[in-house]
Formats: structure tokens, C-alpha cells, sequence
């Protein structure tokens, strides 16, 4: 919700984006309650940049803690 949030505040401001998100949690909650749908709140995959920059700062974090760090790809992960 907060991204949606973000991206409508840019929209409409900040006082309508709040009850726009509001509005539309009152409609989940009533979907949840109402209908029995089980809730499943999936998230975002994160972009292959954002998982080489977290990748990156842990190793640098490791690095800070006196560790030595070598990174290597496991066959079974191609795509991280």
C-alpha cells in the first residue's frame, strides 16, 4: 500500500491519497469479511537492481565487520 500511496499523493496530495487509500482498504476489508476471500498480500519482486544494491551493502557491511568475502554463483540461481 505504500507505494500506491507514494504514487497517488504525487497525483492528488496528500490529504485525498489518504482517504483514497483508506477507501480502498474499507473495500478489502469488506471483500475479506463478506465473501470469505482468503487475503494474500504478495508484494513486489525487487528489480534485479535493487537486489544487486543489497547485495552490495551487505558484502560492504561484512566487509566493515572484518570479514573476507567472495561471491560466487550457485548453478541453481541464475537470476540473483
Amino acid at each position: 500500500m505504500q507505494i500506491v500511496f507514494r504514487r497517488l499523493s504525487a497525483r492528488m496530495g496528500y490529504n485525498k491519497a489518504i482517504w483514497a487509500i483508506a477507501h480502498r482498504l474499507c473495500r478489502l476489508i469488506w471483500k475479506v469479511l463478506h465473501d470469505n476471500v482468503r487475503y494474500v498480500e504478495h508484494g513486489l519482486a525487487p528489480s534485479p537492481i535493487a537486489l544487486k544494491r543489497r547485495r552490495q551493502r551487505l558484502v560492504t557491511q561484512l566487509r566493515k565487520m572484518g570479514y573476507h568475502v567472495e561471491l560466487t554463483l550457485v548453478a541453481g540461481n541464475a537470476n540473483v
